[in-house]
Parts: structure tokens; C-alpha cells; sequence
């Protein structure tokens, strides 16, 4: 099975596909409520500014060159101020997923120029997610994140978005494409800055010692790794490659391994209809038995006990391992 960096594999699941509000410009008073149920959700500001009312009742203000990713799927708002919602306004919702038709009042209309001044000007995206690949990238985020760009990347973004409104042809794909650049551009920069907050498979990836070893297992997950392995790899002592893999990782090298291919035996149990057999070889077990093992120690549960339960939600696909 071929494999990609952590961060690529994990948004491999999710995109932006007929759900943009491509731009929207608001005049105070107003509100939006988010009520797609989205796993991700984001909102970029090109002028003006409001505050994001969050489920667990806190706020977050994002203003000009703010970027926020809200995680899903419970509805939010953002509203121009708080105290909006308590008196008369204009009131959006966005609910792409629930209906054929974007439930997006006003706000698919596109106003490039002659805006009134104060004016509110924003870029949403909300992204679906296929499959349950992308469970482990939201496990690693904050309910919101919000990342302040350069501002000459803003009005890059868009002017972008107005080439793309302003061509029937494939506007919709260009800007969703422009969604999941802007994504992917706006999670890298915030795992940058995280820091010792970021996932253990991100800083890995930074580490000049661990970075070759994860490169490796990641592109070849089905090989039966050893510690041994992985630092020939790195070019180092086993010894001192165990000790520094548990210093930046968190855990021993093994260990990481392990819940890597826990993580991915999920997401195929739970979106293809490989077999278990199958699925033990593709994430480096030598047979069923032995994976199974591993999987319902792990996991609590046996890989087909774990099937099972998710099976009213899945959608079955061809297997992506081959027959």
C-alpha cells in the first residue's frame, strides 16, 4: 500500500467540494450561524472583522488577515459583535450538507467593488469529509485555530476568488481547489507554531534525526519494522535513536508504530470492504491472527466486532489494497 506523509494521508479524506461560499460581504448588524455539521469549517478575513461564538460558549475575535479553522460538527456563529444576537439583524445560515442546494442566504452573491465602508468581507470554506481517515488529523487541532497571514496573501486569495466566480467554467472546482490549498497552507503554518503542542507525527517529521526513519515507515507501513531498522534509517546507533524518538515523540518507537497502524487499520475497516486478512498484511502484520490480536488489545474490541459497529454509517467503497 502506498503511503504518504502523515499530514497529506490524514487530508487526503477531507475536501472542499460544492460547499464554498465563495465571498460575502456583510453590513453590521449581522450574524451567521454554521449549521453544516462540517469536520472542518474556515473562515478567512479579508476586511472588517467579528467574533466566532463557539459551542462551548467561548469567543474567539478574528480580524483583518485572520484565518480561523473551526472544528466540527456542532453549529457556531459569527457574528459582527456579541450582543447582535439579542437584538434585531440579518441573520445567514450555512448549511451545505444538509440539502442539495446550499442553504447560504445572500451570501453566494458575489460584490467585488462599491462595498459600503465598514463593510464585513469574508471567505468561507466548509470541508466534507470521506471516510474516517481525517478523525485523526481533528483528535490533533483545537476547537478553533486561528493563524494571521500577510495581508498580500488575503488579497491573492481573493482575486483568486473573483477570477474563479467571474468564469462559469469550472468556477466551482478552481475554488474549491483555492480551499484546499488555503487548508492545507493554514494547518502547515499553525503545527509550525504549536511547537511541543503540535502532534508527535508532525515534530517527528521536523526532527533532522527521526525525520528519515518516519519518511520510511510512513512510505512502506506494511514492512515489518524494527527499531534497528528505522535507525539505519536515520543513520544513527539504535540506542541513540530509541532516546530520541522518545524525547521528541513522547513514546518509544514501537509503540508509535503500533497505534499508526491501529489508526489505519480503522479507517480500513471502516471504509473499505477488504479483507481482515488483507487489511493485517497492508499495515505489517504477517496474518489475520496475529493482527487481530494486536487490534482488540488495542483497541478493546476485534477488528470484526469493530466493523460491525461502524457499518451503518459506511458507505462501502472497492478496496484500495487489491484483492
Amino acid at each position: 500500500m502506498a503511503s504518504v506523509d502523515p499530514l497529506s494521508a490524514l487530508l487526503s479524506g477531507i475536501r472542499a467540494e460544492g460547499s464554498v461560499v465563495s465571498h460575502a460581504v456583510l453590513e453590521a448588524p449581522w450574524t451567521i450561524r454554521f449549521a453544516d455539521g462540517a469536520p472542518l469549517t474556515m473562515v478567512s478575513v479579508l476586511r472588517g472583522g467579528g467574533i466566532l461564538l463557539l459551542p462551548d460558549g467561548s469567543e474567539q475575535a478574528v480580524g483583518v488577515g485572520d484565518t480561523a479553522i473551526v472544528r466540527g460538527p456542532d453549529t457556531f456563529h459569527l457574528v459582527d459583535r456579541p450582543t447582535t444576537l439579542d437584538r434585531p439583524h440579518i441573520e445567514y445560515e450555512i448549511a451545505c450538507f444538509s440539502d442539495a442546494e446550499c442553504m447560504a442566504q445572500d451570501l453566494s452573491g458575489i460584490r467585488w467593488s462599491s462595498e459600503p465602508d465598514g463593510a464585513t468581507a469574508l471567505i468561507v470554506g466548509a470541508y466534507r469529509a470521506s471516510g474516517h481517515r481525517h478523525e485523526r488529523l481533528l483528535r490533533a487541532l483545537p476547537p478553533v485555530l486561528v493563524i494571521n497571514e500577510d495581508t498580500e496573501v488575503c488579497a491573492w486569495l481573493e482575486t483568486a476568488a473573483a477570477d474563479a466566480a467571474l468564469s462559469s467554467a469550472g468556477s466551482q472546482a478552481l475554488m474549491d481547489r483555492l480551499l484546499d490549498w488555503a487548508l492545507v497552507c493554514t494547518l502547515r503554518t499553525w503545527f509550525d507554531r504549536a511547537g511541543s503542542e503540535a502532534p508527535d507525527w508532525y515534530r517527528g517529521l521536523a526532527d533532522p534525526v527521526l525525520a528519515p526513519a518516519l519518511e520510511a515507515f510512513h512510505a512502506q507501513p506494511s514492512k515489518r519494522w524494527t527499531v534497528e531498522a528505522l535507525a539505519t534509517e536515520s543513520g544513527v546507533s539504535r540506542a541513540l535513536f530509541a532516546k530520541r524518538f522518545t524525547e521528541v515523540m513522547g513514546r518509544p518507537p514501537l509503540a508509535y508504530l503500533t497505534e499508526c497502524r491501529m489508526d489505519e487499520a480503522e479507517a480500513l475497516l471502516s471504509d473499505t470492504d477488504s479483507s481482515i486478512a488483507l487489511i493485517a498484511k497492508s499495515v505489517g502484520y504477517a496474518d489475520a491472527f496475529g493482527f487481530s490480536a494486536a487490534f482488540k488489545r488495542h483497541r478493546g474490541v476485534s477488528p470484526s466486532a469493530f466493523r460491525a459497529a461502524t457499518a451503518p454509517e459506511r458507505a462501502l467503497r472497492p478496496s484500495r489494497l487489491g484483492s
